[in-house]
């Protein structure tokens, strides 16, 4: 049985985004400590660790996107935060994808 989808809307994303970035940078120095490159992780050898901030990040309701960008529904579109931003800046549709970031105005 899969769960329902979580629809955030702005200010709930936006209070949610300090817990994500302290998480997302706890796992990001673990990466960098063990001598890998958290910019561009191999899978096999980061595999433990991506796991553990990927099912952090969706039991907050967010899609994980790839290492250290996750989007957060908020019934139109996506909010989407990329580590290192400092807050919630960007957005897109369901469509567009990352590629398709605009900023919230």
């Amino acid at each position: 049985m899969s769960e329902a989808r979580k629809i955030f809307s702005y200010a709930e994303a936006r209070a949610l985004v300090p817990e994500v970035r302290r998480l997302t940078e706890a796992a990001y120095r673990a990466l960098a400590e063990a001598g890998l490159d958290p910019e561009q992780p191999d899978r096999d050898q980061a595999r433990e660790v991506l796991g553990r901030w990927a099912a952090a990040m969706q039991q907050r309701g967010l899609s994980v996107k790839g290492p250290w960008l996750v989007d957060f529904d908020n019934g139109a579109g996506y909010y989407c935060w990329r580590y290192p931003e400092s807050g919630l800046l960007y957005w897109h549709s369901y469509t567009a994808g990352v590629a398709g970031r605009l900023p919230i105005q």
